[in-house]
């Protein structure tokens, strides 16, 4: 039997930390879950700048953060939404906006870095919340991901068993691609700024070429995929609060990566076995 195992990465392989700077409030927000966010409001998307951090921490921290995406012509992903949005409208929102500067993403960087400085691997990221009823950025953030003690050992474990193992996230893609070399997984098995939608295809588009697919999880952007998988895995490695329709979704639900490869392993024990005369 022919298995192949996608992972979402914060959350699931990555154990990560998160700002976000409340723009209209001016608060900080430490530790948050930015997909349940997004959410919790039918107008905010969450969008994910291809920026380097030294890059922002280096600008004008009173430049009004849309002047400095025009001028650089700063690309985007749209991570997760709540209602279908085009890049058009991201990008009025991102460019038009007159509410968050430099210094309000300056901010969270600081923050997540002090945090995250110490670890071996370090895989950083920042973006924006927009809101469509306010027609700019709500929120600015960023976060920091390490991988899970016994991520890297789970994936060479699965691949040790012939399973494939894919990674589909909302994160930018040169960061996964970053936390794939460490883990072991192949460039061709990354999927980058992927929204619930994206996530959903890839899952689907693999149980063409495999006999089982796994999907594992820890967010609501991971339910379609999840609904879509031939297995559900939920993971509550970072956080054991989670949106009810997840426990709905899975056929299982862990609280260390390394549980994946116990569960596959199961799986393919199960499908060997010999059909037993009543």
């Amino acid at each position: 039997m022919s298995v192949a195992v996608v992972f979402d990465s914060a959350g699931t392989l990555l154990h990560t930390f998160r700002v976000a700077k409340d723009i209209i409030n001016d608060s900080i927000m430490v530790d948050i879950e930015t997909t349940t966010m997004t959410y919790t409001c039918d107008d905010r998307a969450l969008i994910t700048l291809y920026v380097h951090s030294r890059d922002i921490i280096d600008a004008d921290p009173g430049m009004l953060l849309s002047s400095y995406i025009r001028e650089h012509n700063t690309h985007f992903g749209i991570a997760c939404s709540c209602q279908v949005i085009t890049a058009d409208q991201v990008w009025a929102a991102l460019s038009g906006d007159r509410r968050a500067h430099i210094s309000d993403l300056q901010e969270c960087i600081r923050m997540v870095w002090k945090s995250c400085r110490k670890e071996a691997v370090v895989a950083m990221a920042s973006g924006v919340m927009i809101n469509l009823t306010l027609g700019g950025i709500e929120f600015a953030i960023t976060s920091g991901g390490r991988p899970f003690p016994g991520a890297r050992s789970t994936v060479r474990r699965l691949q040790e068993m012939g399973v494939a193992t894919y990674i589909a996230s909302g994160d930018r893609t040169d960061k996964l691609v970053r936390i794939a070399d460490y883990l072991g997984i192949p460039h061709d098995n990354v999927h980058g700024v992927a929204t619930p939608a994206i996530k959903a295809q890839v899952v689907e588009d693999l149980k063409t070429q495999y006999d089982l697919v796994v999907m594992v999880g820890d967010g609501i952007n991971d339910l379609t995929a999840m609904h879509t998988a031939d297995i559900a895995i939920l993971s509550e490695e970072q956080s054991r609060k989670k949106p009810a329709p997840l426990y709905d979704a899975a056929d299982h639900v862990i609280t260390k990566v390394t549980e994946v490869a116990d569960i596959v392993a199961s799986l393919e024990n199960n499908s060997r076995a010999p059909d037993v005369p009543i």
